[in-house]
């Protein structure tokens, strides 16, 4: 009867003891929770919302609907293969008439001359002249008489295609595509593909300045890693200096440096390399220095942070196996900083493909990259919708380059746990 009496004593002491474990532990956690709270509502309001808002901007589409809503719900059930019924032309008429009592109308002709050039001045037009109700039946007579262009099948897909509430028009054509007539997606007219070689030339140059970056900032990342703590902390002075100065400051001085009477060209001339002022400036290779030198210290930092945790033995064990310094270097060394070259590189090239100011400054018109069009949609025609495609398209192209980097990480990491 003892032993029994025992065990049930020692369970029921164990039960509060888990209970008060859990509660304990239940209350860290809400402490936890309560300390990032704050940071995760300020990522919530300034990051994730904004970026929530922008993809919902790239799809959204309901400016025609509001205000050609008879027009939209007429052509709900047209196949699109010859012009709409009666009943299509007199709810345009009646929705035009509307529109135009309102003052509305510009909404939608500023969104239909987006799919199809002219489309404001058909509207604007159509809407000065129509004067009253037409007749029963005339409504066809009356649009076609006023502009021909209400005879032709592509005016009318137009508006059925923006009847949204949501559309794929502006995520096509930030990547140069249109839906025909027929509703068949295909590429853009010549004239107006341009996005696909603005990706291209942002994605090109942001991979020459990582280059650039990557060859110039190793050697001093190597250099900070290997001196006594004294000289490097002196030296990383002069790598986080630019931090301090403002981006525009910089930008400006490379202008000063790079133009046909700059420093660079007269200390060319005065060395007798050059006869007549080299362009420097406002083309790619202004683009390429300029961004080089803003971008440098994200690829130090990341490489310098790799080489400080190499242990100087590895080189030593090298050396005393007979290998030569070269050869040490490639395989024991170098393998080695690939996570900092991997971290700093992924860095540099997102930074890269978003940069706007220095571009705009220093690039000529042939050198502007995606960044300056989101610019200009947004702040001067005000199309949020092309501007946020074009926003969404670059945000997916950075989170694909930020998976790759990660399955490669993740590669070596097995890889090297498999030779360990």
């Amino acid at each position: 009867m003892t032993a029994p009496s025992a065990t049930s004593a020692n369970a029921s002491i164990e039960m509060p003891l888990k209970r008060q474990l859990k509660r304990v532990e239940r209350a860290r956690q809400f402490k936890a929770l309560g300390l990032i709270l704050p940071l995760l509502v300020f990522l919530l309001f300034t990051f994730a919302g904004p970026i929530a808002g922008m993809l919902w901007r790239s799809v959204e589409d309901r400016d025609v609907r509001q205000v050609l809503p008879h027009t939209i719900a007429a052509l709900a059930g047209w196949d699109g293969k010859n012009l709409p019924d009666e009943e299509a032309f007199a709810a345009l008429v009646s929705d035009i008439q509307a529109a135009r009592a309102a003052g509305t109308l510009a909404v939608a002709a500023k969104r239909l001359n987006y799919a199809l050039n002219g489309f404001r001045t058909i509207l604007t037009s159509t809407g000065r002249n129509l004067k009253g109700a037409p007749e029963r039946g005339t409504a066809k007579e009356t649009l076609t008489r006023i502009n021909p262009a209400w005879r032709e099948r592509a005016t009318w897909t137009a508006i059925r295609d923006a009847g949204g509430p949501v559309t794929s028009f502006y995520l096509l054509a930030a990547l140069d595509l249109v839906r025909n007539a027929d509703g068949a997606i295909v590429s853009a007219p010549p004239d107006q593909a341009i996005y696909r070689n603005v990706f291209a030339r942002t994605f090109l140059i942001s991979l020459s300045v990582t280059v650039l970056c990557l060859i110039l900032g190793f050697p001093v990342a190597y250099l900070l890693a290997t001196l006594p703590p004294a000289r490097s902390n002196l030296l990383m002075i002069f790598v986080l200096l630019p931090f301090w100065t403002s981006l525009l400051v910089r930008t400006c001085a490379w202008i000063v440096l790079l133009q046909s009477k700059g420093v660079v060209n007269d200390s060319l001339h005065w060395l007798g390399i050059i006869d007549e002022p080299l362009r420097l400036i406002y083309n790619r290779f202004g683009v390429c220095v300029a961004m080089t030198h803003v971008l440098l210290p994200f690829m130090i930092l990341p490489l310098y942070s790799s080489m400080k945790a190499i242990s100087p033995a590895y080189m030593r064990a090298a050396a005393s196996l007979g290998a030569p310094p070269v050869t040490a270097f490639l395989r024991i060394y170098l393998p080695q900083t690939l996570p900092g070259i991997g971290a700093g590189s992924l860095l540099v090239f997102i930074l890269a493909l978003g940069y706007y100011i220095t571009p705009a400054l220093v690039g000529g018109a042939a050198d502007q990259m995606i960044s300056y069009f989101i610019a200009l949609y947004t702040t001067e025609t005000a199309n949020w919708g092309l501007a946020s495609a074009l926003g969404a398209v670059l945000l997916l192209a950075t989170v694909l380059l930020a998976l790759v980097y990660g399955k490669l990480v993740q590669g070596q990491q097995v890889t090297g746990g498999m030779k360990n």
